[in-house]
């Protein structure tokens, strides 16, 4: 039988990132945090989910392929914290639908997979397939679904059908197979420091010694490279920009300038929220190394803010860009190496500190 129901008072605020735009409003809805609803860039920095991804393949639209964070954040935030989860996933579109109908019926919104180009309300074509939204109601009689995202300020209706085709995407990076995450969160969470620690050690081992388990899958890549390795490819593809035909550079240059600053990474590839992150963690425990991990990152953030704008400078032909990507990009893998030390630094710092 058709049935309505709809989530009230979820508490929603629009995010830099999809993830831990999701999983704040998840927190705040649960009444857990450390001194009130935690920052958004809190709980991106206490997932552990720093990393980075770099593919160029003639085989993707456009040819790049730029991340920087790692592929279980949804499963690591929550898990560190306390909660259990389960990653359901089904290519039976009834049996996806069950899951989130069943969730929502016990009061609980739903974390799910949908493809963005297929979010009416988005209004993108570039297809992906692993954006984090929260469906909070539903109503089956005006075949609707009561969706949130972190792009969007206000609840979306969005049709059933055009949900299901977002949450049956075989796109890249990977097919979303109805995915959705069963949180169960618990009644309060750890102490700060200690899940602030393991979080930074696993930021860290994540960039110097990735696992090849990451959001992109780099095999049949023209090249592609993770983790400390993958700035160092990065800066080294550019320098070979400038001999290329215009309106590949046109592409290139548009296209790590939006992977870095508009692909919901908010700002200078996830840098920036894990510098806001940190300086909360600081301020909450008064770590001076995790004060000064703040700093980096935000040096780290403005610098990858930099390159990605030195590509679409208004009234600049596409070479003098090409040059100023390429300098830019050059004092990036110091930077990233900076943001490293600093975590495991700070990941020591707070361990030591509650000995």
């Amino acid at each position: 039988m058709p049935h309505t129901t709809r989530l009230q008072d979820y508490p929603h605020q629009i995010g830099g990132h999809c993830g831990s735009g999701a999983m704040r409003d998840l927190l705040h809805w649960h009444g857990l945090g450390w001194d009130g609803p935690p920052s958004e860039g809190l709980v991106f920095a206490l997932g552990g989910a720093l990393g980075l991804s770099y593919v160029r393949s003639s085989g993707l639209i456009p040819p790049i392929y730029l991340v920087g964070r790692g592929a279980d954040f949804e499963v690591d935030l929550p898990t560190r914290l306390g909660g259990d989860v389960e990653m359901l996933t089904t290519d039976d579109a009834d049996e996806g639908w069950s899951w989130v109908r069943q969730e929502v019926d016990a009061g609980r919104p739903s974390l799910v997979w949908g493809d963005i180009a297929e979010l009416p309300y988005l209004r993108v074509k570039l297809q992906m397939s692993r954006h984090d939204i929260v469906v909070i109601g539903y109503d089956e009689d005006q075949g609707v679904a009561f969706v949130v995202d972190n792009d969007r300020a206000e609840v979306q209706e969005v049709p059933l059908d055009a949900l299901a085709r977002a949450r049956s995407s075989k796109s890249f990076p990977e097919p979303t197979r109805h995915c959705t995450y069963r949180i169960e969160w618990p009644d309060e969470l750890p102490d700060l420091a200690v899940a602030a620690s393991t979080a930074f050690q696993q930021s860290a081992e994540s960039m110097r010694h990735p696992s090849g388990g990451g959001i992109v899958n780099l095999k049949g890549a023209t090249s592609g490279a993770e983790g400390l390795a993958a700035v160092t490819l990065l800066a080294s593809d550019v320098e070979t920009w400038d001999g290329l035909p215009l309106d590949e550079l046109e592409i290139l240059l548009f296209s790590l300038s939006a992977f870095i600053e508009k692909a919901g990474t908010g700002g200078g590839l996830f840098r920036q929220l894990l510098a806001d992150g940190s300086d909360d963690v600081a301020r909450l425990t008064g770590d001076v190394a995790t004060k000064e991990l703040a700093d980096v990152a935000g040096r780290c953030a403005q610098a990858w803010t930099k390159a990605a704008r030195a590509g679409i400078q208004r009234d600049v032909d596409v070479r003098t860009r090409v040059n100023s990507v390429v300098a830019a990009v050059s004092l990036l893998p110091q930077l990233e190496k900076d943001v490293v030390g600093a975590l495991e630094a700070a990941a020591t710092s707070l361990s030591r500190s509650r000995a």
